[in-house]
C-alpha cells in the first residue's frame, strides 16, 4: 500500500513538475490564451479547463497503457525487466536528472505549430480545448520526455499499472491549466502574479529534483550494479 501511495505521489509530481518546465509551459500559456478568450463567461473558462485537463490525461493514459501493457505482454521484455529493472534504473535517473538540471539537452520533433492547433480547436468550440489538450501532450519537450518515458513508464513497469500512474502523470501535467482557468474566471490581475511564482518555483524544484535524481541514480548503480553494499 505504501509503495502504491509513494508511487501516486511521484507520478502527480512528475505530471506537475512537467507542466511548469520552460518547454511545456510554452504550450501551456497557449492553451491559456485560447481558454482565456471565453473571459466574458466565468463558468466556460473553468469548464474549458477541466476539459483540457481531461484531453492531456487521455493522451498520457492512452500512451502508458500502450507502452506498459506492451512491455509486460511480451516475455522477454518483460522478463528482462523484471530481472534487470534496478540496474537499470540507476543510469536512466542519473541521465533524466542531468536533463532536470540542463546538463544535458536534446531537440525532440514537436506535434506542428501551436497557432495552427488553436486554430482547429476554435472551430470545435469548447470542447477544442481538449483537443489542444490531447495534442500538446503528445508535443514532448526533452525534459517532458525524460520524466515520462525515463521515470513514469519505469516505475508503472513495475507496478504493473499501465492505467493508474500515466493517467495520475496527465493530470499533473493540466493542473496549472485548471489553476489558471479558475484564476482567470476570478480576475485576470491574478495570472500575472501567479505565473512570475511559478516560474521562480519551477526552477528549484527542478533543480532539488534532478539532485535527487542523481543521487539515488548513483545509490541504485553503486548496489544494484557494482554491488558495493
Amino acid at each position: 500500500m505504501n509503495e502504491l501511495i509513494a508511487g501516486m505521489g511521484l507520478a502527480l509530481w512528475f505530471g506537475i513538475l512537467t507542466s511548469i518546465s520552460p518547454c511545456p509551459l510554452a504550450t501551456n500559456i497557449a492553451a491559456i490564451s485560447y481558454i482565456g478568450r471565453r473571459v466574458d463567461d466565468p463558468r466556460k473558462v473553468f469548464l474549458a479547463g477541466l476539459i483540457y485537463t481531461t484531453g492531456r490525461s487521455v493522451a498520457y493514459l492512452v500512451l502508458g497503457i500502450l507502452i506498459v501493457t506492451s512491455l509486460l505482454s511480451a516475455p522477454n521484455i518483460s522478463h528482462i525487466l523484471q530481472k534487470y529493472m534496478m540496474k537499470i534504473l540507476g543510469p536512466l535517473l542519473i541521465i533524466v536528472g542531468m536533463f532536470l538540471l540542463g546538463l544535458l539537452s536534446a531537440g525532440l520533433p514537436g506535434a506542428g505549430s501551436s497557432e495552427r492547433v488553436q486554430k482547429r480547436a476554435e472551430r470545435m468550440g469548447i470542447w477544442g480545448a481538449g483537443f489542444l489538450g490531447f495534442v500538446f501532450a503528445l508535443s514532448f519537450c526533452p525534459v517532458s520526455a525524460a520524466l515520462f518515458f525515463g521515470s513514469l513508464i519505469p516505475i508503472a513497469v513495475r507496478s504493473g499499472s499501465q492505467v493508474l500512474y500515466p493517467l495520475l502523470y496527465g493530470v499533473g501535467t493540466a493542473l496549472p491549466v485548471v489553476v489558471f482557468a479558475a484564476l482567470i474566471a476570478a480576475g485576470a490581475n491574478y495570472v500575472g502574479k501567479a505565473f512570475r511564482g511559478i516560474t521562480r518555483v519551477e526552477l528549484w524544484a527542478r533543480r532539488v529534483t534532478g539532485s535527487i535524481f542523481i543521487g539515488t541514480g548513483i545509490y541504485f548503480s553503486l548496489k544494484y550494479i557494482f554491488t558495493l553494499f
